[in-house]
Order: C-alpha cells, then sequence, then structure tokens
C-alpha cells in the first residue's frame, strides 16, 4: 500500500514539474484543446440525449419545456413529506368520442368492392316462434364489425375430366393450366401476395412460411425464396424501362442509403448502396452498387445529360463531380441544410435557431405555393418575388455569422454556415426554376422502404438479392405514387409480360400501365371465387 501511494506521489509531482516546465503560451495551447475536446464531446451526449429522450424528427422546438429532465440530472427530494391531499378546480371533460359500431347507420370505412361483407340477420327474442303474419318488419338498423380469418391461404383445384369419344374412340384431355412460372404450384395471386408481403408491409419469407403451416399448407422455406427471384426477374425489363424514363427527366433527384449485402468475411456483411433516383413523372427507381463510389453516378445517369438539366441531391462530393465533369446544373437541398443547423442547437442555441426561423419562412412561402396549386410562370414569379429576398437576407446574416469572433472552425455552428455558404449556388436554383423542389424530402419519402425494410429482414444474402429488393420496390413505390394498388399490378403484369412486345416493354411500367391497362386489369382464377 505505501509503495502504491509513493509511485502516485511521485507521478503527480512529475507532471507538476512539466506544467511549471510549459510556458504560457503552450498551457494556452493545452486548454484551447482541451476546451474544443469538451464541446465535441457535450455535443456527442447531446445528440444521445436527443436519441433516448427527444423527438426523432427535426422538429424545431425554440422554447423547451424546463420541466422536461436531462440525462444526468437527479430527481428533486422535497423538504418535507407530501401529504395524499390533492386540490382539483371544477371543469367539463369532451366525452370520448365513439367509432360508430351501435349508431344505426351505414359507415362509409371500407370499400366494398374489396372487402367481402358477410350479412348476419340477428332475430328479438320475443319475436322468435311467431308466424310471419303475426309481425310487421317496419325498418332496419345496420351496424358493423371488422373481422379476419387466420391465413387467407387457398388452394385452386382444376379438375380435368379425361373424355373418350364414343364414336371414333378418341381421348381428349385439357393440359395443366400455364402459369407465369411454368410447372410451380405458385398461382400469379400467391406470387403477388408473396411480394406485398414482403417488400410492401416487411413480413420476412420465414414468418411467411410460418403462417402458411398455421394454415395448413406445407411447403419449403426455400421455395418461396426461389418463387420470389423467379418472379423478380420476370419484372426486370419492366424495372430497365422505367429507369430509362427516369434518365430522360430534365429534373432529377438521387440519394443513397447503405444495405448489407453479401458476406465480406466470416460473420460478416459488406455494406453496398441504393442510389435511389426520382423522376419528374414520379417515377423512381433503386439501383444497387456494391460502394459509395463517385464513378456509379456517371453509370446510373449517363455521360450526356439532356439540356438545361437539372440534378438534385444532398451535399455528397460524388454528386458534386458528376456535375463538374458533365456540366448538370446541381441543384442542393435546404432540408439538408436546415439539419446542420438543428444539429447545432446545443452548441449555438441562439444563432442555430435565428437560421431555422429564416428556413422555416422559406418553407411557408412553399405552403402557399401548394395551398394556391401554382404552376409553371406563376410559381416561378411567386417565388422571385417573395423567396428570393428572404435567401438575400439569410446569407446576408450568414457572412455576419462567420465574422464573428469567438468561434473556432470545429463549432457545430460554424460548420453550419460554411455549409450552406459553400452551397449557396446550388441552394439558389429553384428560385428560377419552377420544377425544382426546394429539397429532396420527395425522393427520402420513397426511398423510406429500404430502413423500415431494414428492420425486418436486415440484410441481403447476395448483391444479386439487393438488386432484386431494388426491383421490385421500383415498382411498388412507383405504384403508390401513382395512387395503383400495387397488387392488381403485379397480378396483371406477371400475367400480361410473357405475351407483350419486348419493344413496347415501357407500356407495363406503372404510370403508362395506369393509362392502358388499369380500367380492366387482367385478374388470377381466384378473384372471382367468393371468399
Amino acid at each position: 500500500m505505501m509503495s502504491a501511494m509513493q509511485s502516485a506521489a511521485a507521478s503527480l509531482s512529475s507532471k507538476l514539474t512539466e506544467v511549471s516546465a510549459m510556458g504560457t503560451a503552450q498551457l494556452l495551447d493545452v486548454v484551447h484543446s482541451q476546451a474544443e475536446k469538451i464541446a465535441a464531446l457535450e455535443q456527442q451526449l447531446e445528440w444521445f440525449r436527443r436519441q433516448i429522450f427527444g423527438q426523432k424528427s427535426e422538429r424545431f422546438a425554440p422554447e423547451p419545456d424546463p420541466s422536461q429532465m436531462h440525462l444526468g440530472e437527479a430527481f428533486p427530494v422535497p423538504a418535507q413529506p407530501l401529504k395524499n391531499i390533492q386540490s382539483i378546480a371544477a371543469h367539463t371533460r369532451r366525452l370520448t368520442p365513439k367509432d360508430g359500431a351501435e349508431r344505426g347507420e351505414e359507415l362509409p370505412f371500407f370499400d366494398e368492392s374489396k372487402v367481402p361483407v358477410h350479412t348476419i340477420t340477428l332475430v328479438h327474442a320475443d319475436v322468435k316462434g311467431l308466424a310471419p303474419d303475426q309481425y310487421e318488419v317496419i325498418g332496419e338498423k345496420v351496424s358493423y364489425r371488422i373481422a379476419q380469418r387466420p391465413g387467407a391461404y387457398h388452394v385452386l383445384k382444376y379438375r380435368r375430366p379425361v373424355i373418350k369419344l364414343k364414336s371414333s374412340a378418341k381421348i381428349l384431355a385439357l393440359p395443366a393450366p400455364t402459369g407465369i412460372l411454368e410447372g410451380s404450384r405458385a398461382d400469379v395471386s400467391f406470387a403477388a401476395g408473396l411480394l406485398m408481403d414482403k417488400f410492401a408491409w416487411h413480413i420476412p419469407l420465414y414468418r411467411q412460411h410460418q403462417r402458411l403451416a398455421a394454415a395448413g399448407i406445407r411447403v419449403s422455406r426455400p421455395w418461396l425464396t426461389q418463387i420470389a427471384q423467379a418472379v423478380i426477374s420476370l419484372l426486370a425489363p419492366i424495372y430497365e424501362a422505367q429507369l430509362s424514363s427516369i434518365r430522360a427527366s430534365r429534373v432529377k433527384a438521387m440519394d443513397e442509403t447503405p444495405i448489407k449485402a453479401g458476406r465480406s468475411g466470416h460473420g460478416k456483411m459488406h455494406t453496398g448502396y441504393f442510389w435511389p433516383i426520382y423522376g419528374q413523372l414520379d417515377e423512381v427507381c433503386f439501383p444497387f452498387h456494391p460502394s459509395r463510389s463517385a464513378d456509379f453516378v456517371r453509370q446510373a445517369l449517363g455521360i450526356k445529360p439532356l439540356v438545361n438539366a437539372v440534378l438534385l441531391t444532398d451535399g455528397y462530393a460524388a454528386y458534386t463531380q458528376y456535375a463538374e465533369k458533365t456540366g448538370i446544373q446541381h441543384a442542393r437541398c435546404w432540408a439538408h441544410g436546415r439539419r446542420t443547423f438543428f444539429e447545432a442547437l446545443s452548441a449555438e442555441p441562439s444563432g442555430a435557431a435565428e437560421a431555422l426561423e429564416h428556413i422555416k419562412a422559406l418553407y411557408a412561402i412553399e405552403e402557399q405555393i401548394r395551398d394556391r396549386n401554382l404552376l409553371g410562370e406563376a410559381k416561378q414569379q411567386h417565388r422571385l418575388t417573395h423567396s428570393k429576398p428572404r435567401v438575400e437576407l439569410f446569407f446576408e446574416w450568414v457572412d455576419r455569422q462567420l465574422q464573428r469572433q469567438g468561434f473556432t472552425p470545429t463549432n457545430p455552428f460554424i460548420r453550419a454556415l460554411n455549409y450552406v455558404r459553400e452551397r449557396r449556388v446550388g441552394l439558389e436554383v429553384f428560385l428560377t426554376d419552377p420544377d425544382v423542389p426546394i429539397d429532396t424530402n420527395h425522393l427520402e419519402r420513397a426511398l423510406r422502404v429500404v430502413p423500415m425494410g431494414r428492420k425486418a429482414w436486415l440484410f441481403c444474402w447476395t448483391e444479386l438479392g439487393a438488386k432484386h429488393v431494388g426491383i421490385i420496390q421500383s415498382l411498388i413505390v412507383t405504384c403508390r405514387l401513382h395512387g395503383i394498388d400495387p397488387y392488381t399490378y403485379l397480378v396483371d403484369v406477371l400475367q400480361r409480360i410473357s405475351e407483350h412486345p419486348a419493344s413496347r416493354v415501357a407500356e407495363l411500367t406503372p404510370r403508362r400501365w395506369k393509362q392502358h391497362f388499369a380500367a380492366n386489369p387482367l385478374r388470377s382464377d381466384f378473384h372471382d371465387f367468393p371468399v
């Protein structure tokens, strides 16, 4: 014990000697370095607090609730024990609304063309046993209940009689009906439902396999994977046609999001990326690439953009390189600029809050444009009249903030200011082009299916599997953008694609399909059977 204390004392003495030997300038440098490190750690701690206790959205709340406790705060201890007495002022309270199940009226909460309705007639106990001429029905009350059967799977049994003609002794028999996959037991309705459950509702195949078993259907687990792969392969030409349509758009938005795909070693998965591209005609595709390389942007968009073409992105340098090499006009996203100030709120609350108020005013103007349904020339004129002065005022404020003293280059607020100032030209593109959105939020909403899917099925075993995910998600998301039921679309095109001319495959993309085939889609043989 004594030796340990002596060694500690010796170590402290040596450190004090080193400090006394240092000059004032060196001490200031150490203090400055430690202050920067503390500020960075405080920012990280604030981020963790927000992840645990705060809202996940970037909704700006300038005046936080003072009663909200933070990580590390202790509960206050009352000076005197609390009494079990509480005074409540008299007040009136609104009754909890009912969902209308008891009212005798028809409630339009379901679509009768899609939901089967089974009618159950209830008879009053006083009427039971009476003859029909002893009472009279003078009206009717209706109420509804939502019901469910576990595992709505069905089996289609095709009976094909073998017939012998007596006159010629000829034997006649129909061949087995052809399906979308040769020799497969999967009906088109099952194949479409399998893809919808997996990619629209994020139910992994192993859970679907368990549900099939619970419904009394015995199939192998790998069979479901084989069906999904084979069906998505049939849809690949439609995906390529849609991607070509997006490339032909004058205004495009692009982003990237990671996905674990393929093994990179024992027990490890390789990180690849989906690069979603959103076209001007509300079409989106999710091409997959094993890396985040800037070369893939040229590969996905091409090296010869259209005249007056615009690419809207976040601040990733790969898009800047592409714009410089191809000459395409590069628009920047205001939402990503806003995010940098939101993350700087803990470091410089007043300055970051003022920046958020500036940007909030721009979004208020965009809301006015949507409410008034302004398009083209009227939309551009409204932005030039109202948004442009506010943008100029905002960047003048940014320049003044950067000229102030007392901030280190690593300060989050300074980084946010530099982020928007360096991208000013791209942030101002939307002012003069009415077809350019103010941000990439429309694309971020479309790609939300990928992070939602990651929570359910986590990763893709192979890069081919990731490409298949991109194909089917491109078609499902585009269907939703155009108000198309993805299940109805898949059932139709999976039957139509084998007979449709390859030169007109673009007609099967969701946007074109809605024009040509949505009024009378092909159905499964199962469609006409009662549930």
